[in-house]
């Protein structure tokens, strides 16, 4: 009763004060949660996989098992080249992403200032965007010989065309009446893609961003299977080849921090942004 009647007697800027910490410490006992349930299911899964493999329910010598994975990490930084080759895979990852970024952006910009370039290019795009990319590996070889411009291209390749169109898409879909609202102020179709369009396509830039980090590593793999010498994707290969499947498995769960890594990043830059809209 007390409570109600202290509520009653706030002025409407302390309700406004009172709901919007509330809603505040909702949100972080939220995140809190969500956090905890992403650790309990990772320490649950981890500790399965373990009594699976003591118990002899999974051969531990095809399936591994979390202490020999972790012995296997140890091993590799004892031989002081694991940082060597998760820098190489990032490295050739964050510039095929940079790049599939860049040339995306000029490409679905061109797109949307001509209509008759959409229509001449969009069924090219299509079915490139749907040619399985593993397919030009050998050609990309043949091409570009084997080193990392070869990785580089293979990256940019599996991100590029699928980029191009949902840009595009998204800057089709921009509010028609301000595009209007822009002519009718004597705006140019410059004015409108600065002012305008991109701000108004920020949402489906960075929703791109998030599927072409990931798509750039898949690519960047993919390329050092065939073409590297070094790089997580060639210990991958080089384990299941001399069957060392525990360097294969570490290599895996490296790649999966990597890739969640990349997309906290972007989803930073995402929160990041929305706060300055």
């Amino acid at each position: 009763m007390n409570h109600k009647k202290s509520t009653k007697n706030m002025t409407p800027a302390e309700l406004s004060a009172s709901a919007q910490e509330r809603f505040v410490a909702d949100h972080r006992k939220h995140h809190r949660m969500v956090t905890f349930m992403r650790f309990f299911i990772l320490i649950v899964f981890l500790a399965v996989w373990e009594l699976c493999a003591d118990l002899k329910i999974i051969d531990s010598f095809f399936f591994s098992s979390p202490s020999r994975v972790a012995a296997c990490f140890i091993t590799m930084l004892q031989k002081n080249s694991l940082f060597m080759h998760i820098g190489v895979t990032l490295y050739e990852t964050i510039l095929s992403f940079l790049l599939v970024f860049a040339f995306s952006m000029i490409c679905a910009t061109l797109l949307w200032y001509s209509t008759k370039l959409t229509e001449i290019l969009e069924p090219y795009l299509v079915v490139l965007n749907s040619l399985p990319k593993s397919a030009l590996a050998p050609l990309l070889i043949v091409w570009l010989g084997t080193g990392m411009n070869t990785i580089i291209v293979a990256g940019i390749s599996v991100a590029i065309f699928g980029a191009i169109i949902n840009l595009y898409t998204g800057f089709r879909q921009v509010d028609e009446e301000k595009i209007k609202l822009i002519y009718t102020l004597g705006g140019n179709r410059r004015t409108t893609l600065f002012k305008v369009v991109l701000p108004g396509s920020v949402p489906i830039i960075l929703s791109t961003m998030k599927v072409n980090i990931g798509l750039a590593l898949v690519g960047v793999i993919i390329g050092e299977f065939l073409a590297a010498r070094r790089g997580l994707g060639y210990l991958i290969i080089y384990g299941s080849q001399v069957f060392q499947l525990n360097m294969v498995i570490t290599s895996i769960i490296i790649l999966c921090v990597i890739a969640m890594a990349l997309y906290q990043i972007i989803q930073w830059l995402e929160h990041w942004c929305k706060k300055r809209i």
